[in-house]
C-alpha cells in the first residue's frame, strides 16, 4: 500500500501466523468509522438531537411513538454517512481481502463504508443504513416500493417504511449471522478491529475463533478483555492495519 506508515512493530511469530493463514476473519465495530469522522452510539447527540436518546431514537418503539421523528434523525445519520470517507483502515482491509486465500468481513456497522472501499465480501450484522424495509412485513423495500412520505409507506401493503437496520431489542438477520459465524469458525486467523467486544452475540464469534485454535487479534485505541491468548494490539485502526498489511505483504523491491 504505497504512502501509507509501516512504523508499527509486529512480533515475528504473529505475522508467520498470519501469512500462513488460508482463511481470515475480521469483525468490525464503531471505532473504525469514528476515525472516519461517523459518531458511536456512546457519543452524546450534538445540535438538534442533543436532548434525545439514541437508543429510543434506535427501537421498534421510538419508531411507533414518532415515525417522523426518527425517520429524520436516520436521514441526518444518513447525511452523515454519505460525507465521511473511507479512512486508511479500511481501505488496509481491502487490501488484506485482495490478497487472503480467502477472507470474510463481519460488520456491525451500518455506513456502508466497507463496501465504498472496495471490499466485497462483506457481513452486515446490523443492516445497512442506507437500506429500507416494510415496517409490517418485516421485508426489504426498493425505492420503487415506497411511497413518497416522511416516513415512506410501503406500496405493498401501505404500512410505513423503516430504516435496514437491527434497533435495540431486535435479533440480528439470522442470514448474516450464519455466515459470520461459519466464517468464525472456519478460519485460521481471526481480527477484531474498534470494538470493545461487548455487544452479543457479534461478541462471541472472537470466543468461538480462539476456541477453534485460530490466531486472534484485537485492534483498538484502548486495551479491551479479550480471550487468553488473543494478541492486543493498542492504536488507532488507520496506523495499525495498514502496517499489518505493510509486515505480511512487503512491497517488491525493485531490481
Amino acid at each position: 500500500m504505497g504512502g501509507l506508515r509501516q512504523s508499527h512493530v509486529f512480533s515475528e511469530e504473529l505475522i508467520d501466523k498470519l501469512r500462513q493463514s488460508r482463511q481470515i476473519a475480521v469483525l468490525t465495530g464503531a471505532g473504525i468509522s469514528a476515525e472516519s469522522g461517523l459518531p458511536t452510539f456512546r457519543d452524546p447527540l450534538t445540535g438538534l438531537w442533543a436532548k434525545y436518546d439514541p437508543t429510543r431514537l434506535a427501537s421498534r418503539a421510538g419508531f411507533t411513538a414518532d415515525p417522523k421523528l426518527v425517520w429524520d434523525w436516520y436521514e441526518h445519520r444518513r447525511a452523515q454517512a454519505k460525507a465521511a470517507e473511507p479512512n486508511l483502515g479500511h481501505l488496509a482491509l481491502t487490501e488484506m481481502e485482495a490478497r487472503a486465500p480467502r477472507f470474510t468481513l463481519i460488520t456491525q456497522n451500518v455506513d456502508g463504508l466497507h463496501h465504498r472501499a472496495g471490499s466485497v465480501s462483506v457481513v452486515e450484522l446490523h443492516g445497512n443504513i442506507f437500506t429500507n424495509k416494510c415496517l409490517d412485513e418485516d421485508a426489504p423495500v426498493s425505492p420503487h416500493e415506497c411511497a413518497p412520505g416522511e416516513p415512506p409507506t410501503c406500496r405493498r401493503c401501505g404500512g410505513l417504511v423503516r430504516p435496514g437496520v437491527v434497533w435495540f431489542g431486535e435479533n440480528l438477520p439470522a442470514g448474516a449471522l450464519d455466515r459470520a459465524v461459519r466464517a468464525a469458525k472456519s478460519c485460521d486467523a481471526f481480527l477484531v478491529v474498534g470494538t470493545s467486544g461487548a455487544v452479543m452475540p457479534a461478541a462471541a464469534l472472537l470466543q468461538v475463533a480462539a476456541e477453534r485454535g485460530a490466531t486472534c487479534v484485537a485492534v483498538n485505541v484502548e486495551r479491551v478483555t479479550t480471550p487468553p491468548g488473543v494478541e492486543m494490539l493498542t492504536g488507532r485502526a488507520g496506523e495499525i492495519l495498514p502496517a499489518l498489511v505493510g509486515a505480511l505483504w512487503p512491497p517488491a523491491v525493485p531490481a
